[in-house]
């Protein structure tokens, strides 16, 4: 197998702004596997925050050798391979994963989520993320969503003005809300009253309210909540979703943080077990990431994959999307990826 690569800046159509940090670009590899006369394509996004970079994925890239397996591949084994040679770096672990269920699609002449027994009619409502920012930026954000087409909006809250970015959206729009605090909340009582005012303004869930580390806070205000508190730093690859059980009510899969499409649905399949409710989301990405997420999303309970929409130069043709949910193709792989 030959892997080839290329750094590409994504753009973001509005400076990102989260609990911590903001940003207005996110580093991304995109990348080719060839097997035979088959091209596979996947991609990494390297959002900072996460520790990985260009850098890091290319010496990565350079320490593989994938020539020993073939189809039809036993991901199992290619991701215990890619562990043991580098612990973490999920995100260009999840670009070579992808890129190879793309060519096992192809090869097997079937869609992705076929590989994984989805089923398109049951593909939920994805939400559009609006970051923090002031309240006319807010709504210039919110308007594009709605012209967009999107059903739900997810609203990144954890500083002081949580309350009024939820009025602010509110005084244009009644659609449900997810809210993630992305960590931001300081204490279990303070958390738990935010959730209580925002389940009567139409909020249908709440992304990690406190530090992954303070599992005592969390799971308190998942104990009390009256709508789902769901795990997303706190969970990252499989092992962590156990982790979760009792200290939230679901958890959020990305493929950037579970290296790919392969453990995301062992986490899924695990999470299910366990009696937990799953989200997939996403980071920013071009469609290439986003489609591969959303093979898996018919099998989840929330979506939150607006990634090309979140962006002002996508590569590629932007997923087809109609009534606030992603529709999927019946091409083989992953779908035609037209170039722009």
């Amino acid at each position: 197998m030959q892997i080839t690569y290329r750094p590409y800046q994504l753009q973001l159509k509005h400076p990102f702004t989260i609990s911590g940090f903001s940003r207005t670009a996110t580093p991304i590899l995109l990348l080719e596997i060839k097997y035979q006369n088959y091209t596979g394509y996947g991609e990494a996004s390297m959002v900072p925050y996460l520790g990985e970079s260009i850098e890091t994925a290319t010496q990565f890239l350079n320490k593989i050798d994938l020539s020993s397996f073939s189809f039809p591949f036993k991901m199992d084994e290619i991701i215990a391979y890619l562990d043991n040679i580098s612990l973490g770096l999920p995100a260009i672990k999840a670009a070579i994963d992808i890129a190879l269920h793309d060519i096992t699609g192809k090869i097997s002449q079937q869609p992705c989520y076929k590989i994984y027994g989805a089923n398109p009619a049951s593909m939920p409502l994805t939400s559009y993320t609006l970051g923090m920012d002031e309240p006319e930026v807010m709504l210039q954000k919110a308007n594009d969503a709605i012209a967009l087409g999107f059903k739900i909006l997810k609203i990144k809250l954890g500083s002081a003005n949580d309350k009024l970015l939820i009025n602010t959206v509110r005084s244009v729009t009644n659609l449900p809300l997810y809210v993630d605090a992305n960590q931001g909340w300081q204490t279990k009582t303070e958390g738990l009253a935010m959730v209580n005012w925002l389940a009567g303004q139409g909020v249908v869930l709440v992304e990690q309210p406190m530090l992954k580390t303070n599992t005592e806070g969390n799971k308190y205000i998942t104990q009390h909540s009256p709508i789902p508190i769901i795990a997303d730093e706190a969970v990252q690859r499989l092992p962590d979703v156990a982790k979760a059980a009792g200290n939230y009510h679901g958890i959020n899969i990305k493929l950037m943080k579970s290296a790919g499409m392969y453990e995301a649905h062992l986490m899924l399949l695990k999470a299910r077990e366990l009696g937990l409710k799953v989200m997939i989301g996403c980071m920013s990405e071009t469609s290439i990431a986003t489609l591969a997420a959303a093979t898996l999303a018919p099998l989840c309970d929330f979506v939150d994959l607006d990634g090309p929409f979140l962006t002002t130069n996508n590569p590629y043709q932007t997923p087809k999307f109609e009534n606030g949910k992603y529709v999927l193709s019946d091409d083989v792989g992953l779908g035609t990826l037209k170039v722009l």
